[in-house]
């Protein structure tokens, strides 16, 4: 699961492409993620958890009772529908942090004083 985010001016997440390999749970839980992140700041969307999107998409709870009412091995994927809702959770958290990690490198200087004086604090240059 990967989620890609456009981040405008002000700081809202303006667009958000996802592309998922999976069952039907992992994609309408990237989906959602997309459609739940549009217009909101970093910090609200990574404030998400995957227990929304659970609830939102009414995925089952993990192992409850699940060797119980159902097949031994039903429980398997019980696991895998709710863990589809952990991926949305952690990819609007990567998404997130990718984007801020890359633009912490372009605020850094590239010309004049400020870009030698951080040259010179990193080191020497490869080569």
């Amino acid at each position: 699961m990967k989620l890609q985010i456009r981040v405008d001016e002000n700081g809202r997440i303006s667009d958000v492409k996802f592309k998922t390999f999976g069952c039907g749970s992992a994609i309408a839980s990237s989906s959602f993620m997309t459609e739940r992140v549009k217009g909101l700041t970093l910090e609200e969307a990574g404030a998400i958890k995957n227990t929304e999107v659970a609830k939102e998409l009414c995925l089952p709870p993990v192992k409850r009772n699940a060797t119980q009412t159902f097949p031994p091995n039903f429980y398997v994927c019980i696991d895998f529908v709710v863990h589809c809702s952990m991926l949305a959770e952690d990819a609007i958290k990567s998404a997130i942090r990718d984007y801020q990690s890359k633009r912490a490198k372009i605020q850094q200087p590239t010309l004049g004083p400020e870009a030698v004086a951080a040259a010179a604090s990193v080191g020497p240059a490869m080569t």
